[in-house]
């Protein structure tokens, strides 16, 4: 085979190149502007060496040039990258802070929530303190007329009420946790016909919560037409919750009345008027209920209501709290009364019932006789 007539690179002409492959190769494809110099004797520039780059953390990825794109030789830059914003939750340090950022203060010179520096805080955000004056309440009195008896011995009635507290106060908590907001802090008392121990049963559990040695607890006379809770503890009447509604200007704090039991408040029904349903299902009633609990996460309010069924008030109220009991008077609140009422009551998220004056226990339990007392 004649291996003469296999074109060579630079025509026929068989004499070899004193030029090496590489240089060669440079020569046809003009690789000499990416080699460092070109072909010896290339007068062209050396490209600064390119030093390696430590790559900052959480700095964004360098975008990758087109393969055909032309090559810049710039010096690479490594930037600082930017603070990443931390979450903190008061009373938990969860990071150092950034002395970059400002956080506003208060007029008192704390935290603030959002509130300028020197901005004066508005009276209604200040906390509701009951400077009301302190009534005896006569322990013999609630020992005749069958209520628990503070200080005074483990009964059965004392432990009764204990786990009917336990159970409301774990709703409680359960409503916080959903931000059910002040609500979750309030607890309607009510029944379908009067005389089947709402007050008896409302007043127990207020004495009750008062024992508790987190919070406090308000026990509102809510029956406007007749109240009766001033005259189960012995308490002098007075403006209450009904004058706070009528008047726009009037405190609702200023009318609380104090007592000698560590953590129980009681506030009257106060002035007796024809429009109680009215002046409940008005904008200000929320108002009213709310600054009763500001200021106070601790603190429990419990209503006692009209019967469900006699008056209209407990149907109102029942929109402001988070729960609402009802008593059952065993052998006495019939099926229809009961469910009419909680039907009217509806509007309350969570509603149960509370078996008053029942002689006996299906599950043969007799609470208190640990402690050396039987009913």
């Amino acid at each position: 085979m004649d291996h003469s007539k296999i074109p060579l690179p630079h025509g026929d002409d068989p004499k070899p190149h004193s030029d090496s492959l590489i240089e060669r190769a440079a020569e046809r494809f003009d690789f000499a502007r990416y080699i460092a110099g070109g072909k010896p004797g290339a007068d062209k520039p050396l490209p600064p060496r390119r030093e390696p780059v430590r790559k900052a953390a959480n700095a964004a990825p360098k975008p990758v040039e087109p393969a055909h794109a032309p090559v810049v030789n710039t010096p690479e830059t490594a930037f600082e990258p930017a603070p990443t914003p931390v979450r903190v939750e008061r009373g938990r340090d969860t990071a150092a802070p950034d002395p970059r950022i400002s956080t506003p203060l208060d007029t008192n010179g704390g935290e603030g929530d959002g509130m300028k520096s020197g901005e004066p805080v508005a009276k209604a955000m200040s906390p509701a303190i009951f400077n009301g004056d302190h009534h005896a309440i006569d322990r013999d009195r609630l020992r005749e007329t069958g209520l628990i008896v503070p200080e005074g011995s483990v009964t059965a009635l004392l432990e009764e009420f204990r786990i009917v507290k336990r159970q409301l106060l774990v709703q409680a908590s359960e409503l916080r946790r959903q931000k059910a907001g002040s609500r979750a802090q309030r607890i309607l008392i009510s029944s379908p016909h009067p005389g089947e121990g709402k007050t008896y049963c409302a007043t127990n559990l207020a004495l009750s919560i008062a024992a508790e040695k987190e919070g406090d607890v308000l026990l509102v006379d809510a029956d406007f037409a007749k109240p009766s809770v001033l005259s189960a503890l012995g308490l002098p009447g007075g403006p209450g919750l009904m004058d706070a509604l009528m008047d726009d200007k009037a405190d609702v704090a200023d009318f609380v009345l104090g007592t000698d039991i560590p953590g129980l408040w009681v506030l009257p029904a106060g002035d007796t008027t024809t429009n109680d349903s009215e002046f409940l299902s008005s904008a200000r009633t929320e108002k009213v209920l709310e600054r009763l609990t500001q200021g106070a996460p601790g603190r429990m309010v419990i209503f006692d209501s009209p019967p469900v069924l006699a008056a209209s008030p407990a149907a109102e109220l029942a929109k402001y709290v988070g729960q609402a009991v009802v008593i059952v008077r065993a052998d006495s609140t019939g099926q229809g009364a009961l469910e009419d009422t909680v039907s009217l009551l509806s509007s309350c998220p969570n509603i149960q019932l509370l078996l008053n004056a029942a002689q006996f226990s299906p599950s043969g339990r007799s609470f208190g006789t640990y402690y050396g007392y039987r009913e």
